[in-house]
C-alpha cells in the first residue's frame, strides 16, 4: 500500500519536502485533525505527491501506528516521493515548527499565561482548532462511508465507542476484520464471475 515511487517521479527536491511539510506543520495550531485540511491541500492539491484515495490510507494507517497521526503521514508521503531519506526530511520538517515555537514559549509563557488577552487568544485559537477537526471529520466520512455497509460500520463504531464505552483498539480490530472480510467476499465474488 505504502510504496517508494518510481524513478521517474522522484523528482521532488529534499528541500521541497522539507519546507512544505514545515509550512504545514507552523501553519496548524491543534496537531493531529486539525492539521488534515491543510495537509492534503498541500500535498494532494498542490503537489501532486499522491491521491485522495491514498491520503484516506494514510490517515488510516497513520492512526493506527503510535504518535501523531499528521506526523506519520508525512513519514508516509516522504518515504513514498523519495524513500528513506525522504522520510526522514518530512518527519523533520513536519516537527521543526513545533520544536522551535515550543522552545520559544516555554521560556516566556509563565509571565503571560494569566494575562487577559492571551486567555482571550487561547480561546479563540480552541475554536478554530474545532472547526478544524469538524472539517477533517466530515472530509473523511465523505470518502470513507462510500456504500451501504461502510456507512452501517461507521454508525455501528461511533455508537459503541460514544454510548457503550468500547475500546478503539477492539473498535479497530473489528473494523479492520470487516475491511478483510469483505475484499475477500469481493474477491472471491469476482473469482467466481471470471470462472462463468
Amino acid at each position: 500500500m505504502i510504496s517508494e515511487a518510481p524513478a521517474s517521479e522522484k523528482k521532488t527536491s529534499l528541500w521541497t519536502l522539507f519546507v512544505t511539510f514545515a509550512k504545514v506543520g507552523v501553519m496548524t495550531f491543534g496537531g493531529g485533525y486539525a492539521m488534515l485540511p491543510i495537509l492534503e491541500r498541500e500535498v494532494v492539491t498542490n503537489h501532486n505527491w499522491t491521491t485522495s484515495e491514498q491520503m484516506l490510507d494514510y490517515y488510516a494507517i497513520g492512526q493506527c501506528t503510535p504518535g501523531i497521526i499528521a506526523v506519520n503521514v508525512s513519514t508516509f508521503i516522504g518515504y513514498k516521493t523519495r524513500g528513506i531519506l525522504g522520510a526522514i526530511v518530512a518527519t523533520l520538517g513536519m516537527v521543526f515548527p513545533s520544536l522551535l515555537i515550543i522552545t520559544a514559549l516555554a521560556s516566556v509563557l509563565k509571565m503571560f499565561q494569566d494575562n487577559v488577552y492571551v486567555r482571550k487568544a487561547f480561546a479563540g485559537i480552541r475554536i478554530a482548532v474545532c472547526a478544524l477537526m469538524v472539517s477533517a471529520v466530515i472530509g473523511l466520512v465523505r470518502k470513507a462511508v462510500s456504500n451501504i455497509p461502510t456507512a452501517i460500520v461507521a454508525v455501528s463504531a461511533l455508537l459503541l465507542e460514544v454510548f457503550l464505552g468500547f475500546s478503539p483498539v477492539i473498535i479497530v480490530i473489528c473494523t479492520i476484520s470487516f475491511g478483510l472480510i469483505m475484499y475477500f467476499a469481493t474477491v472471491r465474488k469476482k473469482s467466481g464471475e471470471g470462472e462463468r
